[in-house]
Protein backbone atom coordinates (compact mmCIF):
# COMPACT_ATOMS: atom_id res chain seq x y z
CA UNK A 1 0.00 0.00 0.00
CA UNK A 2 1.13 3.56 -0.71
CA UNK A 3 2.81 5.16 2.33
CA UNK A 4 1.01 8.39 1.45
CA UNK A 5 -2.49 7.00 0.86
CA UNK A 6 -3.94 9.24 3.59
CA UNK A 7 -2.44 12.36 2.01
CA UNK A 8 -3.61 11.27 -1.43
CA UNK A 9 -7.24 10.93 -0.29
CA UNK A 10 -7.31 14.08 1.87
CA UNK A 11 -9.25 17.13 0.68
CA UNK A 12 -6.87 19.66 -0.91
CA UNK A 13 -7.18 23.34 0.01
CA UNK A 14 -5.99 26.18 -2.26
CA UNK A 15 -2.93 26.83 -0.05
CA UNK A 16 -1.66 23.26 -0.55
CA UNK A 17 -2.63 22.01 2.91
CA UNK A 18 -4.96 19.05 2.94
CA UNK A 19 -7.71 18.21 5.42
CA UNK A 20 -8.89 14.87 6.73
CA UNK A 21 -11.83 13.86 8.91
CA UNK A 22 -11.15 12.05 12.19
CA UNK A 23 -12.83 8.86 10.93
CA UNK A 24 -10.53 8.78 7.89
CA UNK A 25 -7.43 9.13 10.07
CA UNK A 26 -8.68 6.49 12.49
CA UNK A 27 -9.30 3.99 9.69
CA UNK A 28 -6.13 4.73 7.72
CA UNK A 29 -3.62 1.98 7.24
CA UNK A 30 -0.46 2.51 9.29
CA UNK A 31 2.48 4.15 7.58
CA UNK A 32 6.07 4.39 8.70
CA UNK A 33 6.21 7.73 6.89
CA UNK A 34 3.34 9.36 8.83
CA UNK A 35 3.89 11.64 11.82
CA UNK A 36 1.03 12.69 14.08
CA UNK A 37 1.91 16.08 15.54
CA UNK A 38 -0.28 17.54 18.29
CA UNK A 39 0.32 21.29 18.56
CA UNK A 40 -1.61 21.91 21.79
CA UNK A 41 0.01 22.71 25.13
CA UNK A 42 1.06 19.86 27.43
CA UNK A 43 -1.88 20.32 29.82
CA UNK A 44 -4.28 19.95 26.87
CA UNK A 45 -2.45 16.90 25.50
CA UNK A 46 -2.83 15.11 28.85
CA UNK A 47 -6.22 16.66 29.68
CA UNK A 48 -9.84 15.62 29.32
CA UNK A 49 -9.85 15.40 25.50
CA UNK A 50 -6.80 13.16 25.53
CA UNK A 51 -4.72 12.67 22.40
CA UNK A 52 -4.53 10.37 19.40
CA UNK A 53 -2.39 7.28 20.04
CA UNK A 54 1.04 7.78 18.56
CA UNK A 55 0.82 11.57 18.46
CA UNK A 56 3.88 13.55 19.45
CA UNK A 57 3.38 16.74 21.44
CA UNK A 58 4.98 19.72 19.72
CA UNK A 59 3.35 22.92 21.04
CA UNK A 60 2.54 25.44 18.32
CA UNK A 61 5.21 27.89 19.45
CA UNK A 62 7.91 25.26 18.90
CA UNK A 63 6.80 23.74 15.59
CA UNK A 64 9.16 25.65 13.31
CA UNK A 65 12.11 25.00 15.62
CA UNK A 66 11.34 21.26 15.80
CA UNK A 67 10.62 21.01 12.07
CA UNK A 68 14.30 21.45 11.18
CA UNK A 69 14.80 17.90 12.55
CA UNK A 70 12.06 16.36 10.38
CA UNK A 71 12.23 14.69 6.99
CA UNK A 72 10.50 16.89 4.42
CA UNK A 73 9.34 13.79 2.56
CA UNK A 74 7.28 12.39 5.45
CA UNK A 75 3.52 12.84 5.81
CA UNK A 76 2.42 15.08 8.69
CA UNK A 77 -1.00 15.12 10.33
CA UNK A 78 -1.41 18.21 12.52
CA UNK A 79 -3.81 18.00 15.46
CA UNK A 80 -5.12 20.51 18.00
CA UNK A 81 -8.30 21.10 20.00
CA UNK A 82 -10.57 22.31 17.17
CA UNK A 83 -8.48 22.48 13.99
CA UNK A 84 -7.46 26.15 14.12
CA UNK A 85 -3.97 25.96 15.58
CA UNK A 86 -3.19 22.81 13.64
CA UNK A 87 -4.30 24.56 10.43
CA UNK A 88 -1.90 27.40 11.22
CA UNK A 89 0.90 24.91 11.92
CA UNK A 90 0.14 23.09 8.67
CA UNK A 91 0.51 26.34 6.72
CA UNK A 92 3.80 27.04 8.55
CA UNK A 93 5.13 23.63 7.53
CA UNK A 94 4.09 24.23 3.92
CA UNK A 95 5.98 27.53 3.99
CA UNK A 96 9.05 25.62 5.21
CA UNK A 97 8.88 23.30 2.21
CA UNK A 98 6.98 20.33 3.62
CA UNK A 99 4.72 18.94 0.91
CA UNK A 100 2.59 16.25 2.59
CA UNK A 101 0.80 18.22 5.29
CA UNK A 102 -2.67 17.34 6.57
CA UNK A 103 -4.86 19.16 9.09
CA UNK A 104 -7.26 17.10 11.23
CA UNK A 105 -10.63 18.77 10.69
CA UNK A 106 -12.31 19.63 13.99
CA UNK A 107 -9.32 18.50 16.02
CA UNK A 108 -9.73 16.54 19.23
CA UNK A 109 -13.24 17.90 19.72
CA UNK A 110 -14.35 16.14 16.52
CA UNK A 111 -12.25 13.07 17.35
CA UNK A 112 -14.01 12.71 20.71
CA UNK A 113 -17.41 13.50 19.19
CA UNK A 114 -16.86 10.55 16.83
CA UNK A 115 -16.15 8.38 19.92
CA UNK A 116 -12.71 7.44 18.63
CA UNK A 117 -10.13 6.06 21.08
CA UNK A 118 -7.83 8.44 22.93
CA UNK A 119 -4.89 8.18 25.27
CA UNK A 120 -4.77 10.30 28.39
CA UNK A 121 -2.04 11.29 30.77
Amino acid sequence: MNDFALFDCAHALPDGVREIAPSALASAAPSTRRRLVDVRESHEFTGDLGHVAGAKLVPLGTVTREAVKWDHDDEFVLICRSGGRSGFAARELRALGFTRVINLVGGMLAWNEASLPTEKG
